[in-house]
């Protein structure tokens, strides 16, 4: 049963803070290594497009690991699962600093990934039994303030361990950092939905309540859009260590700040949306962005077609692109789940499953299609930048059907 008790602001702050430490720990695991991929290729005696793939597994681990969650969330509460997830992801990140090969490492940030994922699927789920629907965009977005700073301070950070340290320290700190917060839940966090044994876990039905989230149409084309807007983010993740550091010349430390930087883009959007919900409702926001992220997909591959693609006019394309993706993640996120209550955290499963599998496709592109230049990850954020556009118009125009 959830708990839908009004929130003084207080307490609502403390809320919207812990969940969002707990869900900025997947991200965090991502960005924090981006500067070491050269220095990890060379101490694994490997490429950086094998390095690559410890990212594609992370994203794919993040991908299973969710759906197993939604139930699990669902039958058990939320706390429970929370402090599993949160132990499974302590014992891989020391694997991870001991890994001895590239293909360990692999493995190892695999289940790393199935461990840290619950933080993500239940922030969501808690956020949809806490707060009224009319505030749930405006949490979502709140929530990405806690989370951005990650993507800000990471690179940052992992740059200046991997000098003084190494890459392997950046493991070390993973693992501390995923012991506080397993305490905080346990101190910390209440239960925002008491265990519900009427939830079953056998395997048909689980398959239909995914099923019958799945095929709402509100759920699939929104869905879908915010996955396309974060795979194109994701694609940025992905290739820009290649592309800014040994295309563009940046050194480890400028790319953490440029990699801040453009982290920076994606806050400020989803802290500006916040304000525009208080006038537009997510819908018109959505619509807007959606057109706006093509424009701007559109002129990345443009700028590359006519080889003029400078780090002049690429790194401000990519600001804007992850500014718009800002404002679509929390807004399709809010209208994705907007229309389940019971099957909430089967839904908030989804909606990250939808997002990490999309990122784990565009990473796992950007090392399959590696050809020593920019291309890849450009053509990836471009064609992501298309179908988001295709996505909003279509439902729009089907719901508008619906309304005549």
């Amino acid at each position: 049963m959830s708990q839908k008790s009004p929130l003084a602001k207080k307490q609502k702050n403390i809320l919207i803070l812990t969940l969002g430490f707990i869900a900025a720990l997947g991200p965090f695991s991502i960005d924090t290594y981006l500067p070491g991929f050269p220095t990890i290729a060379e101490s694994l005696n490997t490429d950086i497009s094998n390095v690559s793939l410890t990212l594609t597994s992370y994203f794919i681990g993040i991908s299973v690991g969710q759906l197993i969650y939604g139930p699990l969330l669902d039958r058990y509460g939320r706390k429970k699962p929370l402090l599993i997830g949160l132990g499974i992801y302590i014992l891989a990140s020391l694997g991870c600093a001991l890994a001895p090969d590239v293909e360990a490492l692999i493995f190892l940030r695999l289940v790393q990934a199935l461990g840290g994922c619950v933080g993500m699927v239940a922030s969501r789920a808690i956020v949809r039994d806490r707060f009224p629907t009319n505030e749930v965009a405006r949490v979502f977005s709140a929530l990405i303030l806690v989370m951005g700073a990650a993507p800000i301070v990471a690179p940052t950070v992992g740059g200046y361990l991997i000098d003084h340290f190494g890459w392997r320290f950046i493991f070390v700190l993973l693992s501390a950092l995923s012991l506080v917060m397993f305490v905080l839940v346990w101190l910390v966090l209440m239960e925002s939905k008491s265990p519900d044994s009427g939830v079953s876990l056998h395997i048909k039905k689980v398959s239909r309540g995914y099923w019958e989230v799945l095929t709402h149409r509100d759920f699939l084309m929104y869905g879908l859009a915010g996955s396309l807007a974060m795979a194109g983010l994701f694609t940025y993740i992905a290739g820009s260590p290649f592309v800014l550091m040994e295309l563009y010349g940046f050194s480890e430390k400028s790319f953490g700040w440029v990699f801040g930087i453009n982290a920076f883009g994606f806050i400020a959007g989803s802290q500006i949306n916040r304000l525009l919900l208080r006038k537009w409702d997510s819908i018109m926001i959505t619509q807007v962005s959606a057109l706006l992220i093509l424009i701007t997909g559109l002129l990345l591959g443009t700028g590359l077609a006519l080889d003029i693609l400078s780090r002049f006019m690429l790194l401000p394309l990519l600001f804007i692109f992850l500014f718009l993706s800002g404002f679509l993640n929390p807004n399709t996120t809010a209208l994705a789940l907007e229309p389940f209550e019971k099957n909430a955290g089967v839904a908030s499963a989804l909606v990250g499953s939808f997002r990490m599998f999309a990122g784990a496709i565009s990473s796992a592109l950007i090392g399959i299609l590696h050809n020593d230049t920019s291309g890849p990850m450009i053509w990836i954020m471009v064609i992501c930048g298309i179908l988001v556009f295709v996505l909003v118009q279509a439902h729009a125009r089907l719901a508008q059907e619906e309304d005549n």
